[in-house]
């Protein structure tokens, strides 16, 4: 016989159930198994197996044969040759780069960036918001041998990268919220508290200067590209230090902010998408 407890358990999960039951108009449960293995492959660290899938979602293996065959055959994950694990592919990262709105961005943004890099002897590269990370979307070599440049689909969590807090410095209060319920792992009440008093202090200055949190010797310098006052996306140089540098990281920190400037303008002008 179940004892209290259990049936209370039961009884709460019924009412969870009944009111995320509420909350949506249809069910889609096929749709809704692929989502969940794609959403679990695109925070697993490592490859995983159709049987690790299937124990970390609490489905059969015959709920999840099928799908996870069907995302292989399109292209959504693939099998890593070292092992049976499964990985995503850049895929639904691709596809979100061809929405018109992105494309257009990036192709305002490169002959900027381009001439940037030409000015700083530096790389740089253009950041979005997805998800409680920042997403590298483009980048721009340095114009000289030496330099540090990271690659298009790079992420790190807001809090962790310049591009982050930039973007989120210039959102609204209600999109900084409901960006701080997707950050992963949830930060805690003083972190919290610390990270928005630092976005304020950025917002204020316009531009954010800062060392590197993962390579020594780099200098993160971003600046937000505005739309409407809110940031469409980051400007970003990761400075790098030089014996002899074409310019100062001041020098360089006016020159990141005058060209998201610049393209700030030209989207406002010619792309209302964005």
């Amino acid at each position: 016989m179940a004892s209290k407890t259990e049936k209370r358990g039961k009884s709460v999960a019924a009412d969870e159930s009944d009111t995320d039951d509420a909350d949506r108009r249809y069910k889609a449960p096929a749709l809704e198994k692929g989502l969940d293995i794609l959403e679990l492959l695109a925070t697993a660290t490592q490859p995983m197996t159709l049987t690790a899938i299937v124990n970390e979602l609490g489905r059969s293996h015959g709920e999840l044969f099928r799908m996870v065959q069907v995302l292989e055959f399109r292209g959504y994950i693939e099998q890593d040759k070292t092992s049976d694990g499964y990985l995503l592919t850049d895929r639904l990262f691709s596809l979100g780069m061809q929405q018109p709105r992105t494309r257009n961005l990036i192709e305002i943004s490169l002959p900027i960036m381009r001439q940037l890099s030409l000015d700083l002897g530096q790389a740089c590269h253009l950041a979005l918001h997805t998800l409680g990370e920042m997403v590298v979307v483009a980048r721009m070599e340095s114009s000289e041998q030496l330099g540090f440049s990271v690659r298009v689909g790079y992420r790190r969590p807001l809090v962790k990268s310049a591009s982050g807090v930039v973007l989120y410095a210039f959102q609204p209060d209600d999109i900084r919220r409901r960006w701080e319920g997707m950050m992963r792992p949830p930060l805690g009440n003083d972190e919290l508290a610390a990270f928005r008093a630092h976005a304020d202090e950025v917002r204020q200055r316009h531009v954010e200067l800062t060392p590197s949190q993962f390579v020594a010797g780099v200098t993160d310098i971003s600046a937000p590209i505005l739309r409407g006052g809110y940031a469409a996306a980051a400007l970003t140089v990761p400075f790098l230090k030089k014996l002899e540098p074409m310019v100062t990281k001041s020098v360089a920190a006016r020159a990141v902010r005058l060209a998201a400037d610049r393209i700030a303008e030209q989207l406002v002008e010619g792309d209302s998408r964005v």
